[in-house]
């Protein structure tokens, strides 16, 4: 079911939760430390510094592709040191993970090089994509984006270069059931590291451009001081929910944007202030202290805490979710709520920075969003400010499967692991599992300070997670750990929704 038309009924239970052991620092050899997670499998990723995981069944295949930061490690499949790009992965079996190809990306450290982001589509899901083939939609490092075939997972061929000459690139979008592609980008043009080229890639072999987009003031052109800050990546609901959440700012000064889609893509398309405003629908502005790393729309909750609501039926407005701009009587809104998940991104070591949160937008008035909730892992349970590395949120699963979808959002929390939360009734979150992998001799120090006051400690990195449809978790590790399949048992299985006989 969409997630745009898929209700969630509250249900309430007594959940237990666990308390991470205090350390200092991890080493090598000990355990990881977890509570209602459980591994399922593993693979090292060559020792790459990982970003974002891609799950796609192809056939009766599963495979993840894994966007790889920049830096240089030796590929054991040809036998040569290769610059970082993209690693493909089967994870049919998800307890055997097996390493089937490394697709290389651009020279660079860290940020500056590699090919962080993934998206992969089907040619039998596009509309006009070769029904036999398989494409993925990757940035190279920077510079730019390329689409690769990927029919053969072993066998990945560069199919061409979508955009070159870009400053910046960063997490794109591409709707598998449209072929719209929202492509972040650092048009030099502009006046932002990065703004969205929204392509048609139904026929991923014949890309057609349809127009920039960002913020105004971003625009070539404008004056407007400071400039808005730089998009991080959208996520958008389709012809059917015709929304799409764009994020910007990574931890700092985030801005969220509610976008309707159908103006976006047929309005038009001259960058100027007003064609920018046209498919605007909201816009709301984060506090200096945080970004809009990840906005995932959690649409059609019923919220029993709220179904007794007597109001005057003479209060109306203006609409909730998927009932954009109908005049629906406030107290039949009551109960059914949507929400936003906004999560900002930590970026320095040792806590040198405000404490980057789990942030539940209330979006029922879409074109007036509130801030509803928040949530952290408590720092004092896990010492996690002494352990080294970053500690604080980076990112939520971006696939809408309904045995997650509105129960149980994942979160990266960098060294401290991966948490699950309970998300059932988005006004009073729970934490009900959490996943610290252990580390291992790949996993690589992190240093503050210079000279005589530096000092450098080795910490697990959690960076980005994804979810597949038979409900297993991939978590991906930035300083070089790899990636580790994950399940939810105990109690936090109970929570979510699997089908009827499912045991992974």
């Amino acid at each position: 079911m969409k997630p745009w038309l898929a209700a969630t009924t509250v249900s309430f239970g007594v959940v237990a939760f666990g308390v991470v052991l205090a350390a200092q620092q991890q080493k090598i050899g000990a355990p990881a430390e977890s509570r209602d997670m459980q591994l399922v499998g593993y693979n090292d990723l060559q020792a790459r510094s990982a970003y974002q995981p891609t799950i796609k069944k192809q056939g009766n295949r599963y495979i993840a592709y894994i966007g790889h930061h920049g830096g240089e490690k030796p590929n054991a499949l040809t036998g040569k040191t290769e610059k970082n790009g993209t690693s493909i992965v089967d994870v049919t079996n998800p307890r055997q993970p097996r390493y089937l190809a490394h697709i290389i990306g651009e020279e660079g450290a860290g940020e500056a090089g590699g090919a962080q982001m993934t998206r992969v589509c089907l040619g039998t899901e596009l509309p006009r994509g070769d029904r036999s083939k398989a494409y993925l939609l990757r940035s190279y490092g920077n510079s730019g984006h390329e689409i690769w075939d990927v029919s053969d997972p072993a066998k990945p061929a560069k199919l061409l270069t979508l955009l070159s000459g870009l400053r910046n690139t960063h997490k794109s979008w591409w709707e598998c059931d449209t072929g719209i592609a929202y492509v972040i980008s650092g048009d030099p043009a502009w006046r932002t590291r990065r703004m969205t080229k929204i392509f048609d890639l139904s026929d991923p072999a014949n890309p057609k451009f349809i127009r920039d987009f960002g913020l105004p003031g971003q625009q070539p052109g404008a004056t407007v001081m400071p400039v808005p800050t730089e998009l991080h990546g959208p996520i958008s609901l389709g012809p059917k929910g015709n929304r799409v959440y764009f994020g910007y700012g990574t931890s700092r000064a985030g801005v969220v944007q509610i976008v309707d889609r159908d103006k976006l893509l047929n309005g038009p398309k001259e960058p100027t202030d007003a064609n920018l405003l046209y498919p605007q629908i909201s816009r709301l502005d984060l506090p200096p202290d945080a970004g809009a790393h990840t906005t995932l729309p959690l649409l059609g909750y019923v919220l029993p805490e709220f179904a007794k609501q007597k109001l005057p039926p003479t209060m109306v407005g203006p609409g909730a979710g998927h009932e954009h701009g109908s005049d629906v009587p406030i107290n039949s809104l009551q109960a059914h709520r949507d929400f936003m998940a906004v999560i900002s991104e930590s970026l320095e070591e040792e806590c040198l920075e405000p404490r980057q949160l789990v942030r539940m937008v209330d979006i029922t008035f879409e074109n007036r969003p509130i801030g509803a909730t928040t949530w952290t892992v408590p720092e004092a349970s896990g010492n996690f400010c002494e352990r080294g590395g970053r500690f604080g949120t980076h990112s939520a699963p971006e696939n809408f499967t309904p045995i997650y979808y509105g129960r149980v959002l994942f979160v990266t929390y960098f060294n401290a692991g991966l948490r699950a939360l309970d998300i059932r009734d988005p006004l009073n979150i729970k934490e009900i599992a959490y996943y610290i992998p252990a580390i291992t001799a790949n996993t690589e120090e992190r240093c503050v300070g210079e000279g005589a006051a530096k000092r450098c400690k080795v910490a697990i990195q959690s960076n980005n997670v994804e979810v597949d449809d038979r409900g297993y978790v991939y978590v991906v590790d930035r300083a070089n750990t790899g990636m580790h399949v994950i399940e939810l048992s105990g109690a936090a299985r109970r929570v979510a929704n699997y089908p009827a006989g499912s045991t992974n």
